[in-house]
């Protein structure tokens, strides 16, 4: 994948997507005790076919699906929503990570889930103004802006 192609399709996630980290009960048929799980899942959604197409060709994995539009949905168009989960999670997240913003906290959520030892920091966070600068000296592109 193209360094272009991650940076755009983190700019769309972190536009229309969400991720889910959470931790949730369940009980199963017969018995009695709930019992906790995680859900691990990252998608996004649009009324784009040709965009949602690109994005999950792209991407190489996950799945995409149609939703038929509700009386209730304002625009009353039908959505594509592209969804991973678990592990496929994981390697989307470690992609668009480095170009990630406003779902940058949740997305380091599942790295560090699956890869605790990972980060260099013992408190598992990232100084964004540090963060900036380290993408701003490696952009090829800094000395226009």
């Amino acid at each position: 994948m193209k360094i272009s192609d991650a940076a755009y399709i983190a700019g769309l996630f972190d536009g229309e997507g969400s991720v889910e980290y959470k931790k949730r009960k369940q009980q199963k048929k017969g018995n009695k005790k709930p019992y906790d799980f995680w859900s691990i899942r990252c998608e996004i959604s649009m009324t784009d076919q040709g965009v949602m197409e690109w994005f999950h060709e792209t991407i190489g994995f996950g799945s995409l699906k149609k939703r038929e539009a509700k009386k209730s949905w304002t625009g009353k168009k039908p959505q594509w929503r592209w969804r991973c989960s678990f592990r496929d999670a994981l390697i989307f997240a470690k992609i668009v990570w480095p170009f990630a913003q406003v779902k940058l906290h949740k997305l380091e959520q599942i790295i560090d889930h699956y890869e605790p030892m990972a980060q260099d920091l013992a408190d598992n966070v990232v100084d964004l103004a540090e963060e900036r600068k380290s993408r701003i000296a490696t952009n090829p592109w800094h000395n226009l802006l």
